[in-house]
């Protein structure tokens, strides 16, 4: 088997949304993807305004992505139409969206022979659905529910956590019962789009989407996958959840939100609008 072609790509990764992830993907195509992040200082000199994120917390995001293979973070004095300033990383190819790319780039990469490949909007369309990560055989099964509108590092840690008790299905609610849960207005975005975000991270075996209805719109998926746990925070030990597993024969586990160390806590209800 060949070795995979080492791959950078480089900015500053803040607020982490399907259409980064797309870009990701599609360059894990072409090989083993180093992102370069943007610290705040860097994102600062360039834009004239901090990230939305810190640097701590962006980083622990994009480490967590299953297109990502390394995460390195820049010099905060960095020329980012060079890649002067990252130690023994020898890239063969530099990835850019097409609205980051620029000649500079271009006729650096064409100096220091590497290949510099620009992704078009159109490469990146849709939202496929992320086929099922390999894992060990003989693991539990472990579901979590939930809508997972604005996907971020506390539910990347919630991922994180109950993954250590086995196989993650993560399984996002459907549009129409989302609404009749939460009311109009939700969800921000389509079913579609939040199972491709939750099923983009690492931790996740599989995700899916709901076919039931309800605050147990999971039944139907969860009488097919036959979990051995039923996994939720404790905002989410609500809606019958307990009583349903005990009828069903399945452990229920209630995790704390508690965020990964040194990270700010975080709430969708809260990003609303951030």
């Amino acid at each position: 088997m060949s070795t995979p072609l080492p791959v950078v790509v480089s900015g500053a990764f803040d607020d982490l949304r399907a259409r980064h992830l797309r870009f990701l993907e599609e360059a894990a195509r072409i090989g083993s993807v180093t992102a370069l992040l943007w610290p705040d200082e860097l994102i600062q000199a360039r834009t004239g305004r901090p990230p939305k994120f810190p640097t701590a917390e962006r980083c622990y995001f994009l480490d967590a992505v299953r297109y990502v293979a390394r995460v390195q973070v820049l010099p905060a004095t960095m020329n980012v139409d060079r890649l002067d300033g990252i130690g023994n990383l020898q890239p063969a190819v530099w990835v850019n969206e097409e609205t980051e790319a620029s000649a500079a780039r271009q006729d650096y990469c064409e100096a220091h022979g590497i290949d510099y490949r620009v992704l078009s909007s159109a490469q990146m369309t849709g939202f496929p659905e992320p086929p099922p990560m390999m894992t060990a055989p003989g693991r539990k099964k472990v579901i979590v529910t939930g809508c997972y509108d604005w996907f971020h590092s506390g539910h990347v840690r919630f991922c994180e956590e109950v993954s250590a008790y086995g196989d993650l299905y993560l399984v996002v609610g459907h549009d129409a019962n989302i609404r009749l849960l939460k009311g109009e207005g939700h969800p921000l975005l389509t079913q579609e789009e939040r199972r491709y975000v939750a099923g983009s991270i690492k931790f996740v075996k599989q995700a899916l989407i709901s076919t039931g209805d309800g605050w147990l719109d999971a039944d139907p998926e969860i009488r097919r996958i036959k979990p051995d746990i039923y996994a939720v925070n404790e905002d989410g030990d609500k809606g019958g959840k307990r009583e349903y597993c005990e009828k069903m024969g399945i452990e229920y586990l209630v995790l704390k939100r508690t965020p990964a160390p040194g990270l700010p806590r975080r709430s969708s209800t809260d990003l609303r609008g951030f």
